[in-house]
């Protein structure tokens, strides 16, 4: 059994929380979350509180209810704080600009990096060096900052140099 799944999760204030079958949404001030579950766990609302149960005494069941319980508290502070993650670029002539919905990062290629945003992220830019991803959901958040790193990845002839140019650090 879970120590962590038998653990119920508060619902703030300003929070709802609803549950259809396996899915869980969860709406708060700073968006909406949503998730869908294994069948081996049963989520209920009840009292400002969210309960997980395995729906059977497998190992699975067991480990899956721990998890979801942990997912769903994410949620829950995703929706009131949310998650933010900082990037910083680093290079000479290096910089990042907000175009519309797409970021337009330049890192010394041929050619702009655009990459689309996704709906319920937020990218700031400042300085053109220093970039800042927030957003409601933490996977999502996650998710862009990877691809953004994932951008300076380099060509064979700029791996060669004795150092590397530019690098996005996470400082978070």
């Amino acid at each position: 059994m879970s120590r962590i799944g038998k653990q119920p999760v508060l619902i703030p204030d300003k929070v709802k929380v609803t549950v259809d079958g396996g899915t869980v949404l969860v709406e708060g001030p700073k968006g909406k979350v949503k998730r869908t579950f294994a069948s081996a766990v049963k989520v209920s609302v009840a009292d400002k509180k969210v309960t997980f149960a395995p729906t059977d005494q497998t190992r699975f069941a067991n480990a899956m209810y721990g998890t979801a319980r942990s997912v769903v508290a994410g949620m829950v502070k995703g929706v009131t704080e949310g998650y933010a993650k900082d990037l910083e670029i680093q290079g000479v002539g290096f910089k990042a600009n907000l175009k519309g919905s797409q970021l337009d990062l330049a890192l010394g290629y041929s050619h702009p990096i655009l990459m689309e945003i996704p709906e319920g992220i937020k990218v700031t830019v400042t300085e053109q060096t220093k970039l800042k991803v927030e957003g409601a959901d933490k996977q999502l958040v996650g998710a862009v900052t990877a691809e953004i790193r994932r951008s300076e990845e380099h060509t064979s002839e700029l791996q060669s140099l004795a150092y590397l140019v530019c690098r996005l650090l996470l400082e978070k």
